[in-house]
């Protein structure tokens, strides 16, 4: 299971974050200081940290120079756009730096890019006869490529991270659509309906009426 400490003074950020990265899948801790975070992270086993720069007493900065012999990969979060700022995190050793506000997806994303060039997540993922390389984002069934539309192969990912889980249609909606998305809820069905289709999931993606879908743990059926 990966872990990530988010070290994040802002408690409805910190939890906004701690609710996206949980609904993918991994496991995470937060700190609201600097001093803590050094502790937390010099005391334990992260596959990643997500450090805010504007910290009480030690800022991110300082954390990242009390850290740096751990070689844990660091995402730098920050209000700030001031390009020594980003320059300065980068040279300390940051793998990337992130202007808040952002896209739940973007960060996502930026996090998958950043496990996967430290090699803490596999770019393939295997379920049953479906092959899905999440570097090239190419989907196979069997020895075919099966085309997904973007919505399509995010659904995809967000069910494979979440195997045996029950996923509401308001979680993919905020995950995969984001949150300001002011569509309805009808568009995860129909989604859900042509990746059943172009998958052959409709066995074992399963509806679960008056709350989402499931994608069961693959048996042969």
């Amino acid at each position: 299971m990966t872990k990530i400490l988010i070290v994040e003074d802002d408690e409805n950020i910190a939890g906004t974050i701690k609710a996206t990265l949980t609904m993918v899948g991994y496991t995470t801790e937060i700190c609201y200081n600097g001093a803590e975070a050094v502790e937390v992270i010099l005391g334990g086993q992260w596959d990643l940290v997500l450090l805010d720069v504007m910290l009480p007493g030690l800022d991110g900065f300082g954390v990242m120079e009390k850290i740096r012999s751990t070689e844990i990969p660091v995402i730098f979060l920050t209000a700030m756009q001031n390009v020594l700022d980003k320059v300065n995190g980068l040279r300390l050793g940051a793998e990337d730096y992130i202007v808040k506000p952002f896209e739940a997806l973007e960060l996502l994303a930026r996090i998958e890019v950043v496990l996967r060039r430290k090699n803490k997540l596999s770019s393939v993922i295997k379920y049953g006869d479906i092959t899905v390389d999440t570097e090239g984002y190419t989907v196979k069934k069997g020895e075919s490529t099966v085309a997904l539309t973007p919505k399509e192969f995010q659904s995809l990912m967000l069910f494979l991270s979440n195997i045996d889980v029950a996923v509401t249609r308001e979680r993919l909606l905020s995950t995969v659509w984001g949150y300001d998305f002011e569509g309805e809820s009808r568009t995860v069905d129909i989604h859900i309906q042509q990746l059943r289709k172009k998958l052959g999931l409709h066995k074992h993606l399963v509806t679960i009426p008056k709350l989402g879908y499931r994608l069961n743990r693959y048996e042969e059926l």
